[in-house]
């Protein structure tokens, strides 16, 4: 059992740092999604685990695109506080009410952006 969820989550690793390093939107959300879903780790750690898996991977973009001179410093520091602020009320909020409230909130958010994203599709595509 434990070889088999270290090989799950080698995989799940692999699979999602690739999609981030190419992509990026999401992966916050595919590491959730993977560690309920895949490891069976609950919401609130979980959600926690993908924050600082997000952390480090923009640590590491960091590293490689500041000495290239590709960083946006004022809309980063802005984002970054704003993060900041709502990593701390979302992180109060989580241990105050506890996984259930982490699990509805994230299945409430990921379905607005489905709904947006699809929405946004159709009028691109000309669908509606």
């Amino acid at each position: 059992e434990g070889r088999r969820h270290v090989g799950a989550a080698v995989a799940l690793g692999l699979l999602i740092g690739a999609y981030d390093g190419l992509l990026g939107p999401g992966t916050g959300s595919f590491l959730v999604i993977s560690l309920v879903g895949v490891l069976g780790y609950a919401f609130l750690p979980a959600s926690a685990i993908a924050k600082i898996v997000n952390f480090a991977t923009n640590a590491g973009a960091l590293v490689f695109f500041v000495p290239h001179g590709a960083v946006l410093w004022q809309l980063g520091v802005v984002v970054g506080v704003g993060n900041l602020v709502g990593g701390y009320i979302g992180a109060r909020m989580a241990v105050a009410r506890g996984s259930a409230f982490v699990r509805a909130m994230f299945v409430l958010v990921v379905g607005a952006l489905i709904v947006r994203l699809g929405w946004d599709t159709g009028h691109q595509y000309g669908w509606w």
